[in-house]
């Protein structure tokens, strides 16, 4: 049985790691105010970001998703790792050595599975590349490189190595690290031969595929001798840490320019990112043996942020192969905010051939935009019609006017439709334009059967999507109480010391959405907000019932407070609003009471009640009129 992590140990990589800098590694992020920041959500689709980052607490939040924790939580949702991975994968960055109870720490055996695998592949990786430096055997491999412009320093750069022709030499080398067979297998990078498992990638030039943290998954490996009887290019299984449609050649080198440029470039083939990369078009990425589809979509959205100057451009090979690769990416085209544009070089060349034959000024000149993506796919569908005859002319349009449909942006809807008219030499523009808006018209009714999930699953109230409570009475940010009530606790999580110790003398039931009478709870079960110690928050969320609350926990201490200037004045205001409503209220309760008792009633309870009647209208002209002093 794996050994349990020590719980100082645990802190300390809590401490040490900054939950900006890993979240950064996943999505680009931009200051939200409050000393906040914001993104995408990795975790759910979304057009704009309503994913929060406190680096001050340690704390992220999705307002649309409700996903929300620590650095190790966020690590553990996206990769897939158990607690004790995510822990000792942060650990690993941040070099902390860690202590396991219950036995003791034996790496071979308590480490998670996906750590093993990735380290396996790092090894791997390191002993690909030293096969290519050294090895007299890999020399066909530098040859490859070395003709298509590639020198040593490109190929340490992109970590290209060679796999030896031999059945296992791999194996053996991992299996002298301590992987067993079953791991090797699990990784991929070994296969089941008749006696034992013999390496998978023999005699092969070798790409590391890195994922957006930039740490090796899978390779690709491109065969170099005529008597290899295997694919040109072969790349990695579908393993526990490698999935091609969720990974992206070259993003680990080019997030951080993506985002900084709001651009990205698609090429199609590995050295094409090489290519593209010494030639200085640095955001340049590439598909790993798959289509360009959804889940692509969802790792560049996060990094172009989808704001309205972003660009993808396209970069396929001019032939069938390459159009029909460039069709695809249109179909999923709408999934971007970004513009998309396609670019074939006149010749038909991909990157890596134009550097060779023009040079690296060729290249940077081919990305630059030239077709947009909607303009391409037209024109492909129409070429295939005669539009010297009215016949062909309708046709096409019938093919080509759901297309333009699809654009969601009404104007620019518009003028493709114009465009459309005149590739079609249809002189009837308005013929053409009106129609394609009735077709746009028709999706949006099949489509309107009810409000977007987003829409369903949040109400919104300024900058912030609050959640439906998951039971009781929904939050309802437009009442004033509700609002009031949640400005407090964001205050009692993120600014204790501005609160206390006059809340910690509010009762649960002083707050009337359920929700937040359970944050109440929590806080209060964790030792209140008076001297609140370093672990307060943790200790705050290790209180709650369930992930519900823990989750609104998360949200309220992540979520910008509504005002310029945060101090003692602003925190008195909502002590002083809870608390008068909480009054008002219970002034209610008991002239109803009273009336209830008449003239008639128990002398003695009708003067009690009377008495704290007067009490509680005394405390409320108070509150009216000092204030936080009154409390």
């Amino acid at each position: 049985m794996a050994g349990r992590i020590n719980d100082d140990d645990v802190k300390a990589v809590r401490d040490a790691v900054p939950i900006d800098a890993v979240v950064s590694e996943y999505l680009q992020l931009r200051n939200a105010g409050g000393g906040n920041l914001k993104g995408l959500c990795p975790f759910h689709d979304e057009k704009s970001p309503s994913f929060q980052v406190s680096p001050s607490k340690g704390l992220f939040h999705c307002f649309g998703c409700q996903e929300g924790g620590d650095t190790i939580a966020f690590v553990r949702k996206i990769d897939h790792l158990s607690f004790s991975e995510a822990v000792e994968r942060l650990a690993a960055t941040a070099g902390i050595t860690l202590r396991y109870e219950e036995g003791g720490y034996n790496p071979s055996h308590q480490r998670g599975e996906r750590i093993r695998l990735v380290e396996a592949h790092k090894i791997a990786a390191q002993f690909y590349i030293e096969q290519l430096t050294t090895s007299p055997e890999a020399e066909i491999g530098r040859a490859f490189l070395a003709e298509r412009g590639f020198d040593q320093a490109a190929a340490a750069h992109f970590g290209v190595g060679y796999s030896p022709a031999g059945w296992d030499h791999l194996t053996r080398f991992l299996r002298g690290k301590g992987f067993s067979d079953k791991e090797l297998l699990l990784s991929g990078l070994a296969q089941e031969s008749r006696r034992n498992p013999i390496d998978r990638f023999r005699g092969r030039l070798m790409w590391p595929i890195r994922d957006v943290g930039g740490e090796v998954v899978g390779f690709g490996a491109r065969k170099l001798r005529d008597d290899d009887n295997g694919p040109k290019y072969l790349n990695t299984p579908e393993t526990p840490i490698y999935k091609k449609s969720q990974v992206l050649y070259g993003i680990d080198l080019a997030k951080k320019d993506i985002a900084k440029a709001s651009r990205a470039v698609v090429v199609e083939g590995y050295t094409d990112v090489m290519a593209c990369h010494l030639a200085g078009v640095t955001t340049a990425i590439a598909t790993c043996g798959t289509a360009f589809g959804g889940d692509h979509i969802k790792i560049l959205r996060r990094l172009l942020m989808d704001n309205g100057s972003a660009r993808v451009i396209f970069t396929f090979d001019g032939d069938a192969a390459g159009q029909k690769a460039a069709l695809r990416a249109f179909e999923d085209d709408q999934k971007f905010a970004a513009e998309t544009y396609i670019a074939i070089a006149p010749d038909g060349m991909d990157p890596c051939d134009l550097r060779l034959a023009k040079g690296d000024e060729a290249v940077a000149d081919l990305v630059q935009p030239r077709t947009p993506l909607f303009e391409f796919a037209i024109r492909q569908i129409v070429q295939r019609y005669d539009l010297e005859t009215p016949a062909g002319r309708a046709a096409a349009l019938d093919e080509a006017a759901p297309i333009v449909a699809r654009i969601k942006n009404v104007a620019s809807q518009h003028e493709v439709a114009v465009q459309l008219a005149g590739i079609l030499g249809i002189l009837d523009t308005q013929f053409v334009v009106k129609r394609v808006a009735q077709l746009a018209r028709w999706a949006r009714d099949r489509g309107g059967k009810g409000p977007a999930p987003d829409r369903q699953r949040t109400r919104e109230y300024g900058d912030v999507r609050a959640p439906a409570a998951a039971s009781g009475p929904a939050l309802n940010l437009r009442s004033p109480a509700h609002r009031t009530e949640r400005e407090l606790l964001k205050l009692a999580l993120q600014y204790p010391h501005l609160v206390s110790p006059a809340f910690d003398a509010y009762g649960v039931d002083e707050f009337t959405a359920p929700p937040y009478a359970a944050v109440r709870q929590c806080i209060m079960d964790a030792g209140g907000a008076t001297g609140a110690p370093s672990d307060y928050l943790p200790a705050v969320m290790d209180a709650a019932p369930d992930d519900t609350v823990r989750a609104l926990v998360t949200e309220l201490a992540v979520e910008a407070i509504h005002a310029r200037v945060v101090d003692e004045a602003y925190a008195g205001e909502q002590l002083v609003w809870v608390r008068r409503r909480a009054v008002d209220r219970r002034l209610l309760d008991i002239q109803g009471t009273l009336a209830r008792l008449g003239q008639n009633g128990d002398p003695a309870r009708l003067s009690a009640v009377q008495n704290e009647l007067w009490v509680l209208q005394q405390y409320g002209q108070a509150l009216r009129n000092r204030g936080a002093q009154a409390l």
